[in-house]
This record gives C-alpha cells, structure tokens and sequence, in this order.
C-alpha cells in the first residue's frame, strides 16, 4: 500500500474516532469523481462526567438519565454511570509539581446512582450528603445518540442553599468559565474529572478586572485516572475579585469540568462552561421574575470588543436603555448589571459586534426574589439546538422551557418523553418569530407520572437557542436553576470512504 493510500485511510479512520466514534457505512459505487454529502450515522459512544453535588450533609441529589429514540442505532448497547475516584479533600497542595494531592485509592461509593432505561423513557436515581461521588458515564449503541444526564441537588440551609442543577458534560480539553468569584461572600471551585486511563495535566488561569492573576499553584494540576478533583478558586489567589472569568486548558489528556459557585446571600448553582469564543453570543431564558441580571463577558485574545447588547422579548429586539453598548476589553474581565431588564416577560440576551467581530465568552448572573428570600442561577452563553437537544428531570408544574430564534423566524417540534413511571409522549409545535423570546406552553406527558425529558427539533428556518428552568420550594425558599439545550451531537457527518479517496487519489 503506497504512502498516500496509507495517510487516506488513517485520516479517516481518525474522523471517525474524534467526531463520535461513528462507524463507516459501507462505500457506495460511483460512475464519476462528484462527491456525495456526507452521510449523518449516529455517534456509537458517549461519555458524560458528573461533578460531586455537593459537600454539605443535608444535600439531597437526584439523576436522570435519558436517551432520545434515535433511527439507524440497532438493538444493541448500554449505558452506565461509575463512580469517580476522589482524589484529594481539599486542593490547597495543587501546583506547578504536578501533584494534586494523594488518591484515596477507593471510591466513596460502588453502586450505581441509577440504571439508565431503553431510549424514550427516563430513568431516575438519588444520592445523598457530602459523600456522594463524581460520576463518569459511558453509552454505547443505541443508548449513545443524544444521551444527556441531569444532577439535581437541593440544599435547604448554609452556604449555596437552594437548587443547584447542571448537565453533565463530555469531556474535552478547554473551558471558559465567565462569572466565576473570589469575593468574601462566594466559595467557588472548579470541579475536575478525569474518565480516561491515563492522569490528565490541567491549567487553571483566572482573570480579574485587571487582567490575569498571575500564580503558579494554578499550573500542573494532574487529575489521577477515573478520578475528581474539586479545586477551591480561593487557593489559587490572594485576590478578591467579584467577577472572575476562570480558563481551564489541558495539556494532556481530557477532562470535564464545571464551576461550582456557592453564595452566602444568594445561595448556589453551578456555572457550566460559556460556548467557545465568538463574535456574536447567545444567552436564553432569562426568567421573567428575575430582580437582579449580571453579565459576564471576557475577550480571551489580544483585541478589545464592542458588543451591542439587545433583549429579545416576546415582541422583539429591545435595547436596554443605558446598556445599550458593553466594551470588554482585551484579556480582563467585564461586568455589566443590567438589573430587572426583562421586567415581567420573557427575555434572551443577544450580544452582537457594534464594529469588527471579536471572539468573547460571556455569561448571566440571575438573582430572583429579595431579602433572605434570594436566589441565583447562571446563564452561559451556549451553542444552537442545531439538529436535537435533550435536557431530562422536568415536572409538570415547575419547568419553563425558553426558545428564542435571535435571526430568522424558525419552526421546532418539542417532543415531551414518556414518564420515569409512566405516561404516553406528547408532541406540539412551536412557530418562534425571528428576534423573540418565547416561554412556550410546554408539552406534558399524557398519564405522566415521575418525571420526563423535552426534545428539541429545529425543523425549519434560523437557528433556535434554548434553556429549561426549574422550580421548586425548599423550606420556604423559591429556588430555581437554569440549564441550556446546546445541539446533543447524536450524530456524526461520514464521508463516502471510497468515493472520497479514489477522487484524492487521482489528483
């Protein structure tokens, strides 16, 4: 076999492996050297990392996990979720050696929280305490297309009381982390957990108003295989800052990762890493009782940015008066408070260039209630919906799901799973005019009874951003969360093997 043929073959063979360990379809015959599209096969694996919940005793912490039905996956597969290792009790030893504290050497816990069901239907599971672990997951087959787990926890008293919610995440190499805390009221970490067979090498840089907080402690952490690592911000610098854009890069290796951030005023929620740097940013389903609303936003290259900063309402596109423009400047942290901004409707924040694009990540701080009374959720700028998005552990009462088509007018199909224990699917449509927020009339399983999971499905016109908030009461609190609906990438773009190397081949 000559060299070219050779070099062919493995660069397709790696596409396959990064983009979602997709398999390649068998080659079709061709008459001529026009490509075909390539074909969409669904991903045959999905990983998803779980942080610790929690280190309080009185956390209480329920999963669900859920795989949306997906055509051309067979009838094979599985998927399960493992405990992490947990690495250390604290973080205050990471730094530039490399060490990161000594490995337990045992998990805190061998069962499984849940065992996930067959596609179409959640299944829900529970933890407890300060001692429930990190999980990391893994789904192959037919379980793996669009596979999203949800960690709920509610804490009632202390430090971050309230509802704290994310998505586990899959693992990946760099993360931006606008909206982050040092200040004396805040205890943030970032939560590090390693799924692979090899230790992971992991920077962590933090950014002020002033530009990067320089300090070695943050350089060299190594995250033991199968193991989690929460590192406390506060270790890292002597610096109080309270607006912190937190870079977490990896060396070698890969990881998962999200922010922690527990308030002693306005209790707790996890940040979940901003989408990757762009010139134009989305930032859905901002609640309309919201009272208080602070944006996060860091240039992570050498130029200055000029957003136009818009509000997409029910009725349209609304500049916020005095806010009308944010400038981030390059390389340090900004912070603007857009205060009540919605003012009792639905809302979406779209940030746009106001000159030459420039790459920024942001993020939203939203405060609801008053007093003792208040409560805080974060908001990441976040990828489309794109083909599908998932987000499971709904109720019938207490979710709001927030669509906002920020170009123009699209159409989505929400499909409302069956129940945990039972209920019928249901399915409606929603027709979202271009520049408009909308809280839509969620669809709810018929006989529900447990919890389910909501499908989103663009099917027609721009793109379309999305976020579910809960609700709940926790000993008189109102405590909410808030998580978006990025594209699952359930499905991986194959080229025709044959076709594409006989055409390369010829040149």
């Amino acid at each position: 076999m000559n060299r070219t043929t050779l070099s062919l073959i493995v660069g397709a063979t790696a596409l396959a492996a990064v983009t979602g360990f997709a398999a390649l379809g068998a080659p079709a015959a061709s008459g001529n050297d026009t490509p075909k599209p390539a074909a969409r096969l669904p991903v045959e694996q999905t990983r998803l990392l779980c942080p610790q919940p929690s280190n309080s005793d009185i956390a209480d912490t329920s999963y669900t996990s859920f795989t949306p039905v997906a055509q051309g996956t067979g009838g094979s597969g599985k998927a399960q979720l493992t405990a992490a290792a947990e690495q250390s009790a604290d973080s205050t030893d990471t730094g530039k050696s490399g060490k990161a504290g000594k490995s337990k050497g045992k998990k805190q816990s061998d069962a499984p929280p849940l065992t996930p069901k067959q596609p179409g239907t959640p299944a829900t599971g529970d933890g407890s305490g300060a001692d429930t672990p990190a999980l990391i997951g893994t789904a192959t087959g037919r379980f793996a297309p669009g596979w999203t787990v949800q960690e709920t926890t509610a804490v009632a008293v202390g430090s971050g009381r309230g509802l704290l919610g994310v998505n586990c995440t899959a693992p990946d190499t760099e993360f931006w982390f606008p909206g982050a805390s040092t200040a004396a009221s805040r205890t943030d970490y970032v939560h590090l957990t390693n799924p692979d067979d090899s230790a992971a090498v992991v920077d962590i840089e933090l950014y002020g108003k002033d530009g990067n907080l320089k300090s070695a402690v943050g350089e060299g952490i190594t995250v033991q295989p199968h193991s989690s690592e929460p590192v406390l911000l506060s270790t890292l610098t002597a610096a109080k800052e309270s607006d912190l854009t937190v870079h977490v890069s990896v060396r070698s290796g890969r990881v998962g990762a999200a922010v922690q951030a527990l308030d002693d005023k306005t209790g707790g929620d996890w940040l979940s890493a901003s989408t990757d740097p762009a010139g134009s940013l989305v930032l859905p389903g901002i609640p309309k009782d919201a009272t208080d609303v602070r944006l996060v936003a860091f240039a992570p290259g050498d130029s200055d940015a000029d957003l136009k900063v818009r509000l997409a309402s029910p009725s349209g596109e609304i500049t916020p008066a005095g806010n009308e423009t944010v400038h981030v400047k390059a390389g340090m942290t900004t912070a603007v408070d857009l205060g009540d901004i919605t003012r009792g409707e639905a809302g979406s924040l779209v940030l746009t260039p106001a000159d030459t694009p420039v790459p920024v990540v942001a993020a939203l701080r939203v405060v609801r209630g008053k007093g003792g009374g208040q409560e805080s959720a974060f908001i990441p700028a976040t990828a489309p919906v794109g083909t599908r998005a998932s987000v499971a552990d709904n109720s019938a009462k207490d979710t709001t799901l927030a669509l906002v088509a920020p170009g123009a007018t699209a159409t989505v199909k929400v499909t409302a799973s069956a129940g945990s224990e039972g209920g019928t699917p249901v399915t409606k449509q929603y027709t979202i005019k271009g520049g408009t927020t909308q809280d839509v009339d969620v669809p709810v399983p018929s006989g529900l009874k447990g919890t389910y999971a909501l499908t989103v499905e663009t099917l027609s016109g721009g793109p379309v951003y999305a976020s579910r908030t809960l609700r709940t009461t926790i000993e008189g609190l109102s405590a909410f969360t808030v998580q978006t609906l990025p594209d699952d990438r359930g499905t991986v773009a194959v080229p025709e093997a044959r076709q594409d190397l006989s055409v390369l081949l010829k040149k």
